[in-house]
């Protein structure tokens, strides 16, 4: 009998990186409710992708904070 491969794990990681590559980013109001995280733990999260090497902007949408994936330069 094949044995089945497991499905790719899907983490927390993963999609505040999912939603923070979308067009506009995300605001951290939408990043806390897709996690269930306070606003500190997904500030620290977000602090955990960049020293991934991933380049995350952030920036104000209607007044409130938004992070997005930002390019390189240069």
């Amino acid at each position: 009998m094949p044995v089945a491969s497991p499905l790719p794990r899907t983490t927390k990681a993963k999609l505040l990186l999912s939603m923070v590559e979308r067009p506009g980013g995300a605001l951290m109001a939408e990043l806390t409710e897709a996690t269930g995280w306070l606003p500190h733990t997904v500030r620290a999260a977000l602090a955990g992708l960049r020293k991934k090497g991933n380049i995350i902007d952030r920036g104000t949408r209607d007044g409130r904070t938004c992070y997005q994936i930002g390019s390189r330069q240069g």
